[in-house]
């Protein structure tokens, strides 16, 4: 079975997404996620994937650390401007620099929170998708 680690920093939105996502998408193979300083889950994340119908509520955020690196074939970094966690092994790597949607800024209405989540999970569904119909995932 393949394997597949979504990585960002708080494992809290981008590689919780990528994780939900992948898991719905690719049934048949092993999704992880973690991050190099794991927070919580983002409510906004679950909620972007439960717009999709995608039950994300039992996704915790996870350390890298606590990743062992000889079950992992495939390694997708998502920082787009903060330093991606590094992990260790020979797994392949991608790296898709995603925008941080999660964000303390004030100005910022939930709907605009939402409205960020949505558009990092269509970005990373859609580069999913595309890499599932390249490797046979996806028929």
């Amino acid at each position: 079975m393949a394997s597949i680690l979504f990585l960002c920093v708080a494992n809290s939105a981008r590689s919780q997404l990528g994780e939900g996502l992948a898991r719905h998408l690719f049934p048949g193979l092993r999704i992880q996620s973690a991050g190099s300083r794991p927070s919580t889950v983002n409510p906004y994340a679950i909620e972007a994937l439960e717009d999709l119908g995608i039950d994300a509520s039992a996704q915790s955020s996870k350390s890298v650390v606590d990743i062992d690196p000889a079950a992992v074939d495939l390694v997708i970094t998502l920082c787009a401007e903060e330093v991606c966690p590094a992990f260790l092994g020979k797994a392949e790597r991608l790296h898709w620099p995603i925008p941080d949607p999660a964000s303390d800024d004030p100005a910022l209405s939930q709907e605009d929170l939402r409205r960020r989540f949505r558009t990092a999970r269509e970005a990373i569904r859609h580069r999913l998708e595309a890499l599932g119909l390249e490797r046979g995932w996806i028929i």
